[in-house]
């Protein structure tokens, strides 16, 4: 697998089908992952527990607006979905995604933390008042 969109496409429908495994393996030993206003990750083993999710119980989902493919370098334009419980939220993000030799070198995710903020204020909303049903 070395086609670029092809690669983002299967890491993200990886994580989303709970298959950490394979997400892991589509990302380069020496990845750089960025979030906005967070710290960025480096390496493949710091990712690990993060997106071990579904052994965590958390759920993730992606749908996708916008892929683009330029050479190595994949844009998207999507959103994302974070369960746990009653808990869900979604926001919109951004991703710039460098691959190099069918592996994500570079995952770059650009989001409003205003936005995150209001999904995750939302979604506690959502649960607390499922829990009272």
């Amino acid at each position: 697998m070395t086609d670029a969109g092809t690669v983002v496409r299967s890491c993200l429908d990886a994580l989303e089908a709970g298959d950490s495994a394979t997400a892991l393996a589509l990302l380069d030993p020496d990845v750089e992952w960025r979030n906005s206003g967070l710290p960025t990750l480096r390496g493949r083993r710091a990712h690990r527990a993060l997106l071990d999710m579904a052994r965590r119980g958390i759920g993730f989902e992606v749908r996708f607006h916008h892929l683009a493919v330029d050479g190595q370098v994949v844009l998207t334009d999507r959103t994302d979905v974070l369960t746990y419980r009653r808990f869900r939220m979604e926001f919109w993000v951004c991703g710039t995604f460098e691959v190099r030799e069918g592996r994500i070198v570079v995952w770059d995710d650009h989001f409003s933390m205003t936005n995150f903020v209001g999904a995750s204020v939302r979604g506690l909303v959502r649960a607390a008042l499922l829990g009272r049903a």
